[in-house]
């Protein structure tokens, strides 16, 4: 069997043992239509499927606007209702001011969240927006042994097929992972993850699996522009947010009349959701569609592009023909 080692795709020098190679955009790579920028938004569903006394965790969930982390098994009744808002309240909010912009987004959702609340899918079904996933539940895998976690990213694949109809193709942990993701993922057929901060751009990443090389689209996140900024310390105003937030995408359009990039826009029902804050997403989407040349899509429209203009990397299989 190949390994990167004998085919020659160097080791990355920043990245974990299973990660080598990186093969970016040419010189000739332009977005559809010669767009200077591609504006993906993500919406984060993780509502109800966060850590909770009552599904069976030992703690509570510790993210909570008041920064209130309970280290003990104490069930929190307040930010499990907080979490409700966003299936409640701040779904519709954010779902009908995208779809009322024709703006397709990419939707990272925990498989549990969606099973709990049937209605989120209809929103996403109606505005035809990407699902990705973004785990079997809103819990950190990184602890978790191989087989541990083969089985938790079956269990996200099969139940959000189940739920949406469609295939997860993307995907996204929560924070951190295990030296094993990388590849469990790229033999499991995923198109691209977003597991990384690393750039403005997509390129190929190359990982060392059981089925040989195998290379996979990493589409880059971001965490500055993310609305979790209104819950972290030092945190935003909404005022704070939006000027970032302009402040970025004016910098990468400007950088993209000369070398195309992309921008990332993390959201979350339960933050941007919120009635003092759904306007500043609201102006931030009129700032965006007033320029020209933006192309607003998916990620996995991101990662389908990318793999026309950019060659697979020599020796190594494509992960997508590995989907089932």
């Amino acid at each position: 069997m190949p390994t990167l080692a004998n085919i020659g795709i160097p080791e990355s020098t920043f990245s974990g043992s299973t990660i080598y190679g990186h093969q970016h955009m040419s010189d000739s790579f332009h977005w559809p239509d010669q767009a200077r920028l591609a504006m993906s938004f993500v919406v984060n569903i993780e509502e109800g499927s966060e850590m909770s006394i009552a599904r069976g965790d030992k703690k509570p969930e510790p993210v909570d606007e008041l920064g209130v982390a309970l280290g003990i098994p104490i069930r929190n009744y307040v930010n499990e209702s907080n979490y409700q808002y966003g299936i409640n309240a701040g779904a519709a909010r954010v779902f009908n001011l995208f779809n009322n912009h024709q703006i397709p987004v990419t939707v990272t959702a925990a498989a549990m969240a969606l099973e709990n609340a049937p209605q989120l899918v209809a929103l996403i079904q109606q505005g035809q927006h990407e699902t990705c996933s973004h785990g079997w539940r809103w819990v950190h895998q990184f602890s978790f042994e191989e087989d541990r976690e083969r089985e938790f990213i079956d269990k996200a694949v099969t139940s959000i097929r189940q739920s949406t109809g469609t295939r997860p193709s993307g995907w996204l942990s929560r924070y951190l992972h295990t030296d094993n993701t990388r590849a469990l993922l790229a033999e499991a057929g995923f198109v691209y993850h977003m597991d990384d901060l690393s750039d403005d751009r997509p390129s190929w990443e190359t990982i060392d699996t059981a089925k040989g090389p195998v290379s996979m689209v990493k589409v880059p996140y971001a965490l500055d522009t993310n609305d979790m900024k209104f819950w972290t310390a030092p945190s935003y105003t909404p005022q704070q947010w939006l000027d970032y937030a302009v402040d970025t995408f004016d910098q990468l359009y400007e950088e993209g009349a000369t070398a195309p990039k992309m921008m990332s826009l993390g959201l979350h029902l339960r933050i941007i959701g919120r009635p003092g804050r759904i306007g500043v997403l609201k102006k931030f989407i009129g700032h965006v569609q007033a320029h020209q040349d933006v192309w607003c899509t998916t990620r996995l429209a991101i990662a389908k592009h990318f793999k026309t203009q950019v060659s697979l990397p020599p020796g190594s299989t494509d992960s997508e023909t590995l989907q089932q």
